[in-house]
């Protein structure tokens, strides 16, 4: 409407007075209802054109949006394991800080399972004790089967000497008996020694792996414990959390609660442009909001970053083929938005949704001078015609507060 009346001051009213002042015709007279069309058909045709043109130039390089919101993340509350509310720290809507306690599982599982850990701890300890106690009693017996042994062999020498000297003077059951006792004294040996070099083995490798182990289950269920108790990992604000004691927990089915961090969506807004404006939106660009959180008041912004994919055009990996007709509805092209001036933002809400204005300058190639003069009347028209967009956008600014209050029914 407003491109309408713009284009009918150029084009129509100029007709009309021709036809009025220098033709001498006169409304009621030569310029009826009926007549409008043919006596005023040149200026209707030219106001036509113009506003399409108009309203195409102005959409296109400034461009225009209702599609703004000041998007923000939240952080779901819920324990890395499942478990029954034992203990709740927290009120609903209470603000919090990073490591803040905000409830605790029942943990007795984990207590027990960490008890048995260190009595097997103890009980390692006490088989180590017990290990080198053995070691010496084996130390002990090898000292006694060596001198025994030694023995033997003593009474084995001795009858084998008095043979060479009186053969026949031995018998010679005698010598194998000694033969005997020396063998078996031998054996015992080995069997000692060997016993003893298994309690030395069991004391450096078995038992120290034993107890390792024993302290990892003791590690691994003190982590468990800790797990009950949930902490909060950023400064922020509850919401939704009804907790109480003796509900069930699951961190895949039932969060309790979520937080939401201090400075989710604070000073940067989310737009989404039609896809026709996608060569148009640049990095760096003076852009224009007004949000019904802030009625009357327009806040100078600036595209700080334009996404480089269309967020309707994403295929996730999955069990069935994607159909192209699933992806026919078009997306936007999305746009951040900052504050162009510090403060000037003000206390818009997280989730707040606004109309956003950009627009195209073109002043450095027209101070360059490399422009030709046809392209340079072109890029000051098309600077030119965002002066009629900042004036929309002023106008809904009023409007805002006047069509949710009044219009809307509510």
């Amino acid at each position: 409407m407003f491109e309408t009346l713009l284009c009918s001051l150029i084009t129509i009213l100029p007709d009309y007075l021709y036809r009025r002042y220098g033709q001498g015709k006169r409304i009621g007279k030569e310029i009826t209802l009926y007549s409008v069309w043919f006596e005023l058909r040149w200026g209707i045709t030219a106001c036509l054109l113009l506003t399409v043109s108009l309203i195409t130039t102005i959409f296109y390089f400034h461009p225009s949006t209702t599609n703004v919101t000041a998007a923000y993340r939240t952080v779901a509350v819920i324990p890395e394991i499942v478990g029954r509310v034992e203990e709740v720290y927290v009120q609903p809507y209470q603000k919090v800080k990073a490591g803040d306690r905000l409830f605790r599982l029942d943990s007795s599982k984990q207590q027990a399972t960490l008890e048995t850990a260190r009595k097997r701890i103890a009980e390692v300890d006490a088989q180590t004790v017990v290990a080198k106690s053995e070691l010496v009693t084996a130390d002990a017996q090898i000292r006694q089967v060596e001198t025994a042994l030694g023995q033997a062999k003593d009474d084995l020498n001795t009858q084998l000497d008095l043979q060479r000297r009186n053969p026949g003077g031995v018998a010679r059951r005698e010598i194998d008996r000694l033969q005997s006792v020396v063998s078996g004294r031998e054996s015992e040996l080995a069997a000692v020694a060997a016993q003893k070099q298994t309690l030395e083995t069991r004391i450096a490798t078995l038992l120290p792996a034993e107890k390792s182990s024993a302290e990892a289950q003791a590690a691994e269920a003190q982590n468990a414990i800790d797990k009950t108790l949930v902490t909060a990992g950023i400064d922020g604000t509850l919401q939704q959390f009804t907790l109480r004691v003796g509900e069930v927990v699951n961190p895949l089915l039932r969060p309790a609660g979520v937080l939401v961090p201090e400075d989710a969506g604070r000073e940067r807004l989310i737009a989404g442009f039609g896809q026709i404006e996608t060569q148009v939106l640049k990095v760096g660009m003076i852009s224009e909001v007004t949000c019904i959180a802030r009625p009357f008041t327009i806040i100078p912004m600036v595209v700080t970053e334009v996404q480089t994919v269309i967020a309707g055009g994403q295929v996730r990996a999955s069990d069935q083929l994607i159909d192209t007709q699933q992806l026919m509805t078009p997306g936007t092209v999305t746009a951040v938005l900052e504050p162009l001036y510090p403060g000037q933002y003000g206390n818009i809400l997280p989730g707040s949704n606004c109309i956003a204005n950009v627009y195209t300058s073109n002043h450095d190639e027209l101070a360059s001078g490399k422009a030709g003069t046809l392209r340079g009347l072109f890029l000051h028209a098309v600077d030119a015609t965002a002066m009629v967009h900042a004036m929309i956008l002023r106008m809904q600014a009023v409007m805002a507060p006047v069509r949710t209050l009044v219009l809307s029914g509510h």
